[in-house]
């Protein structure tokens, strides 16, 4: 049955600003240049107030509207103290990796006083994603929404002291003080009445909402009282859709939901909260905005809605197995059906030796037991320019020592060994990646961001990944299209991907914290055989190192 959908969007950040683009009717493409001046401002909330990092001085900040083939110049200029890049989270970059934003990754930081150019064009997207502004530190700073709407997590304190004096005492950083909807953490926590996020609906319309966790560290529950939500689109890729009361989204993950006001006119909360089943210490308090019904006066309480408790593993994993690809002639699923190389790569926690902290070790995590060392210069331009000594492309296919990885928690012996080590990919091979957890310290959930590339997900499972059994199972049809996915706690997940975007490419855990300690690595992928199959030039305004 077909549904009429009003023009409205409303677009839930779970922090950061937004990437709208929309894929509907053929048009001309056009050029679309944006300026984004880099500056702290003093933000208050929850009785704190503090200075954050904003873009034109406005929190939320501006949205990038965007249509398929058009291009896209955004001139940032950093009036900050700190280096800054900007990471456009979803986008290919195709070719083009020097505008994917990710610091000593495809570029070096723009410095304090210093502009950069961000070019590229919008291919292959549909639906909205968004954008991450990374200090040189590396970790995520929140920086705007999409439209009126938005969420990320705030702490009260300083979060570059915070991570400071984390890393001096080799622990991690005390949580956040509360998750916010547009940078908004509702009435539920202290002097937030009036940083409370409503989006005023009308009885019988139906509207999308674009959401985004953009959250440092917490996958999230969301659901909206008495009210279904039936999903679209997860990362700018349309789905078969379902309806359903909750969804789960992971840091770096978006959904796209239709809803329908449909309900008696009255205030409902919409409302989200972390998932974590496993030991590991998170911000659990509930973050609420308000779905408000056009003539209902403000002092009506609103309901709130019944989100699963925050180890209901059943509830996210029947959510993520009911994600399919749309896959029709117009939107095909194109999986890898034949395989040029198999990867099997472990995910885990670590501790090396660190005689300056509390316990004399420093916690660590890596991929296959390497922990990655961040360069002083970009890697990408290193490869371009074939500048040895930066990195090497030794990076193991499998782990150096099979051992049971799900089984009884493994204390001793977790040492890793730290470098710069990359994978290296033929160009338009096909690659199956497997991501095994490991019981390391605790097993824990990790959402894995690859840029560059979408990917299917074609199998997942608890346990161990069993090579003899497990493929048999995958879902090589209609199998959901993404490019961050959660590997599940104490177990592994499959994807396929075709590289055919030459160049130097992330992937990292999603979980800020994991990135911190060292839980990623890059693949280089080759150039193919003609110039339309090889890296861009660099642009002349390219940050210098």
């Amino acid at each position: 049955m077909a549904m009429q959908l009003d023009t409205y969007f409303g677009s839930f950040f779970l922090c950061i600003f937004c990437f709208a683009c929309f894929l509907n009717f053929p048009a001309e493409a056009a050029v679309r240049k944006y300026q984004f001046d880099i500056r702290v401002k003093n933000v208050s909330r929850l009785c704190h107030a503090k200075p954050i990092v904003t873009v034109n001085g406005r929190f939320p900040g501006p949205t990038v509207y965007a249509r398929e083939g058009d291009r896209v110049l955004i001139n940032v200029k950093n009036y900050a103290q700190y280096n800054i890049s900007i990471h456009w989270h979803g986008l290919k970059q195709f070719r083009n990796g020097w505008a994917d934003g990710p610091a000593y990754i495809t570029q070096c930081p723009i410095k304090t006083g210093h502009s950069y150019t961000y070019d590229f064009n919008v291919t292959e997207h549909c639906g909205g994603m968004h954008i991450f502004c990374g200090y040189e530190l590396r970790f995520t700073v929140p920086l705007s929404s999409c439209r009126k709407k938005e969420q990320w997590e705030w702490w009260n304190s300083d979060v570059e002291t915070l991570v400071n004096q984390a890393n001096k005492l080799g622990l991690p950083p005390s949580t956040s003080d509360a998750h916010t909807i547009n940078g908004k953490p509702g009435p539920l926590f202290p002097c937030s009445s009036k940083h409370t996020f409503s989006m005023e609906v009308e009885a019988g319309k139906t509207y999308l909402l674009r959401i985004v966790n953009a959250a440092l560290n917490d996958e999230l529950f969301f659901s909206i009282a008495g009210h279904n939500m039936t999903v679209v689109e997860i990362d700018a890729v349309y789905t078969k859709p379902f309806t359903t009361r909750v969804i789960l989204i992971a840091p770096g993950q978006t959904t796209n939901v239709l809803i329908k006001a449909d309900q008696p006119p009255s205030r409902y909360f919409m409302a989200a909260r972390p998932f974590m089943d496993a030991p590991v210490p998170v911000d659990n308090k509930t973050v609420t905005g308000i779905l408000h019904y056009k003539g209902t006066p403000n002092t009506v309480l609103p309901s709130m809605p019944k989100l699963p408790a925050p180890n209901n593993t059943n509830v996210a994993s029947s959510y993520n197995k009911r994600l399919k690809s749309l896959n029709t002639p117009q939107f095909p699923a194109n999986v890898p059906l034949k395989v040029d190389r198999r990867l099997f790569y472990t995910v885990g926690l670590g501790a090396n030796a660190c005689p300056s902290c509390q316990n004399g070790t420093q916690l660590t995590a890596s991929l296959n037991n390497i922990t990655f060392v961040m360069p002083k210069v970009g890697l990408l331009q290193a490869h371009y320019f074939n500048i040895k000594g930066v990195f090497k492309t030794d990076f193991p296919d499998r782990p150096p020592v099979p051992f049971n990885y799900t089984g009884a928690p493994l204390t001793a012996n977790l040492g890793t060994s730290l470098g710069t080590r990359l994978s290296k990919v033929a160009f338009n091979s096909t690659i199956e990646l497997v991501l095994q957890d490991t019981n390391l310290l605790t097993v824990e959930s990790h959402p894995f961001h690859l840029h560059g590339f979408n990917f299917f997900v074609v199998g997942s499972g608890v346990g161990n990944f069993d090579p003899s059994k497990d493929p048999a199972k995958f879902n090589l049809v209609d199998p959901p299209e993404r490019n961050t996915v959660g590997v599940p706690t104490g177990g592994w997940t499959a994807i396929r991907f075709r590289a055919d975007n030459p160049g130097v490419w992330f992937m990292h855990c999603h979980l800020e914290l994991h990135t911190m300690w060292g839980l990623k690595m890059a693949f280089v992928v080759e150039n193919g055989k003609s110039p339309e199959e090889s890296i861009l030039p660099p642009p002349k305004d390219l940050p210098p190192c």
